[in-house]
């Protein structure tokens, strides 16, 4: 030890500080996380249960609720007719083109564009004279060769004469008798001639030749038209009566085949494009011998008197062809069918006021009817209109019920 060094050292001053105590791990903003988390969970399936059930609750009928207003219609028992649909094109029995067969200046034109005319009605006149020309020319030929031949003839029956008794010969009545026949030759060629000009002068009249309706004229009067133009005067189209070509699927001939082969005059309706309105009634002419393999329909005619003229050539229409007639079967309103993917149902009306879910089997469906094999009876009441708000047991309320429609009666 150093003897300069004090025996005691200073002891060093202490600082004291407040002690802070740490935070608490877990606390602050998300503080007690691990506890709410599963509480919420359980609050929202608790939540989503709730829900369920009440729209389970309001799916379910419940007796004595509410009804649901609905219209209705009656089932009925009766015939209905099994028509088949197709696109039909209208189409004439013959179209001509009337020409002029001699060639002259078009004096005059007898008809109206567009419309009717009967067969023998003039159609055009050409200028005859230069025919009448030609046919005084042959006349006066005629009438030379006639002398001819009468003189000829006098002079063969005096050679006839002479040579009986030895002054001619032979020879010279022979070489008389050769004109003779020379000149009645001529005679006959002289009648060709004149029954040709006199043919030229009728075809200087134009008749119609067929009956029908005309288009637009071709030439006007005063042109010179030749029997060669290609044109022609006009073009006559005959409308009464008129044929329809039209074609149906190829899985609808075994019921057309046998209902042909049973004898039966099948009837053809025409309607137009939106199948609303009826425009002529005919009936089945013929059928195609083949299937178009391109298509997968068959073609078929039917003829149409068309008495009010409601169709016109190149026409497209709808073609209802009567194939056969179901009797006695149930027939319901088609919007009072409902699909789903198990079946075909309908809603039906039980007496004490209550709905009923029935299956029902389809037989044949024609726009706005219906003919079900089963599940419906006659005179029962299905629903039409409001059967979306339906369950089975739901009463209902038939604030504008009615009847069904009437089914069509098959044609005697």
């Amino acid at each position: 030890m150093n003897a300069e060094e004090p025996l005691l050292q200073p002891v060093p001053e202490v600082v004291w500080e407040p002690v802070v105590p740490a935070p608490e791990v877990g606390w602050g903003p998300w503080r007690g996380w691990k506890l709410w988390v599963p509480v919420a969970l359980v609050v929202v399936l608790a939540a989503v249960l709730v829900l369920r059930s009440c729209s389970a609750s309001s799916a379910k009928p419940v007796a004595g609720g509410r009804a649901v207003p609905v219209a209705v219609a009656l089932a009925k028992k009766g015939d209905m007719d099994v028509n088949f649909t197709g696109l039909g094109t209208v189409t004439t029995l013959n179209t001509v083109t009337v020409r002029s067969r001699v060639d002259g200046q078009l004096m005059r034109l007898g008809f109206q564009e567009g419309k009717m005319v009967r067969q023998g009605d003039l159609i055009a006149e050409i200028d005859p004279r230069p025919f009448q020309v030609q046919l005084m020319q042959a006349e006066g030929q005629m009438a030379k060769d006639q002398a001819a031949l009468k003189n000829a003839r006098n002079d063969l029956h005096r050679f006839t004469v002479l040579v009986g008794q030895g002054i001619i010969s032979t020879q010279q009545v022979d070489a008389q008798t050769a004109v003779v026949d020379q000149f009645d030759a001529a005679t006959k060629v002289d009648r060709a001639q004149i029954e040709s000009a006199r043919l030229n002068l009728t075809y200087c009249r134009i008749t119609a030749p067929v009956a029908g309706k005309v288009g637009l004229r071709g030439v006007d009067p005063g042109n010179l038209v030749r029997a060669a133009d290609a044109t022609g005067i006009v073009v006559i189209t005959p409308v009464q009566p008129i044929n329809v070509l039209f074609s149906l699927p190829a899985d609808q001939i075994q019921p057309l085949l046998e209902a042909v082969a049973k004898g039966a005059l099948l009837t053809a309706e025409a309607y137009d494009r939106d199948l609303t309105d009826k425009l002529a009634v005919g009936t089945l002419q013929a059928m195609d011998n083949q299937i178009d393999s391109a298509t997968g329909t068959v073609k078929l005619k039917a003829l149409f008197k068309n008495e009010n003229l409601a169709l016109f050539p190149n026409q497209f229409v709808n073609i209802r062809l009567k194939v056969n007639t179901l009797k006695g079967v149930v027939i319901l309103p088609t919007v009072a069918l409902q699909r789903s993917p198990q079946a075909t149902f309908v809603y039906t009306v039980k007496p004490d006021g209550t709905a009923d879910m029935r299956t029902v089997e389809v037989q044949y469906t024609d726009g706005d009817l219906t003919v079900v094999k089963s599940g419906v009876a006659a005179g029962e009441t299905v629903v039409t209109d409001g059967m979306e708000k339906l369950r089975p047991g739901t009463k209902v309320t038939l604030p504008g019920a009615k009847e069904g429609p009437t089914p069509p009666r098959a044609k005697s």
